[in-house]
């Protein structure tokens, strides 16, 4: 089997994966909801594991925080292991009023301010989107299972700790729904790999009201986020 600096592959991996950022949310899914399941990587503590859904051969690694981390691991599955749908389940904080703690939303497109773009040396400004088929299957199952979803442009952040203090206010009044990490990386990738890719994500904070979760909670509590993503993989294996 090959492998890489960051991926052992010690197991096989799925053509369908999950990516939380939280290495002990990918064991927390294995333990919970996956079947004869075997550890495909463990360096840097970067879990990923490879088992059964409902039957269906699905994987799930953790990703790590930040664009450059997403950016690694997203393009060694695709680009190496031959992942064809990567499903983000992580975390954000919520922009508009009106979007509760663990609210779901579907990014439909990622803004960004970040420069990981720039190495396409593309002649304009790229919109870093989701793939059609794992918009319309995750919509199908969150209707069939009655989950409410918000669906909509998201901000994926070079910075956690900004020292513009207005900045995501600026970000909140073109509509955009809520700011995490990792999306707009994932999404340039898979464009550029040939690959479908879908962040699903929970509000963890509400940066309006203040509002948050705990560290635990994000570990442990986002299950109708993981039951929309194995739903959603289970509907396209």
């Amino acid at each position: 089997m090959p492998s890489t600096p960051h991926i052992a592959h010690t197991a096989p991996i799925a053509e369908t994966i999950l990516l939380p950022g939280d290495p002990l949310r990918a064991k927390f899914i294995r333990e919970n909801y996956l079947t004869d399941a075997a550890e495909f990587n463990s360096i840097r503590g970067m879990l990923g594991y490879t088992g059964k859904y409902k039957g269906a051969p699905v994987s799930v690694m953790g990703t790590g925080m930040g664009m450059p981390s997403m950016g690694i691991y997203s393009y060694e599955l695709i680009n190496i292991f031959g992942v064809k749908n990567l499903i983000r389940t992580g975390s954000c904080g919520a922009l508009q009023e009106d979007i509760k703690l663990y609210d779901i939303i579907l990014a439909l497109a990622a803004s960004t301010n970040s420069a990981y773009g720039s190495q396409y040396l593309l002649p304009g400004q790229y919109s870093p989107s989701a793939s059609w088929p794992l918009i319309k299957a995750c919509a199908a199952q969150a209707d069939r299972l009655g989950i409410p979803v918000r669906a909509g442009n998201i901000l994926s952040s070079d910075t956690f700790y900004d020292d513009n203090e207005d900045s995501a206010f600026q970000w909140k009044k073109m509509g955009v729904l809520g700011i995490e990490m990792e999306t707009a990386a994932l999404y340039m990738n898979a464009a550029r790999g040939g690959a479908n890719a879908l962040s699903i994500i929970t509000v963890s904070d509400q940066i309006i009201s203040h509002e948050q979760t705990t560290a635990q909670q994000r570990e442990t509590a986002f299950s109708q986020m993981i039951e929309l993503a194995l739903e959603t993989a289970l509907s396209i294996a």
